[in-house]
């Protein structure tokens, strides 16, 4: 699917409709001391089994991508919910 790089959308803060440059959402490096996942790396420790089941088989073909949109004029971040989609193209002009 093909996205345009400018979006013109409603923006909550300068509560009108403004341009929006558009990028895809990654998630951040996950933290090491984080409470999750210090109980996480405990309970991976010792003897016995995984603490999840490892997934045998996957149900799903694609994943939810997420836009990113960026108001041009106070530079609030907004994300565009999932779309299910193989591939997800940023391009210039539609």
């Amino acid at each position: 699917m093909k996205v345009p790089k400018e979006i013109r959308t409603y923006c909550p803060r300068c509560k009108k409709y403004t341009l929006h440059s558009v990028t895809l959402y990654k998630p951040g490096k996950r933290r090491s001391l984080a409470q999750g996942e210090r109980r996480y790396r405990a309970k991976q420790k010792g003897y016995g089994s995984k603490r999840k089941p490892e997934q045998k088989r996957t149900a799903k073909v694609t994943k939810k991508q997420v836009l990113k949109l960026k108001c041009r004029v106070c530079g609030y971040i907004l994300h565009r919910k999932g779309i299910r989609l193989k591939k997800l193209e940023i391009v210039e002009k539609l």
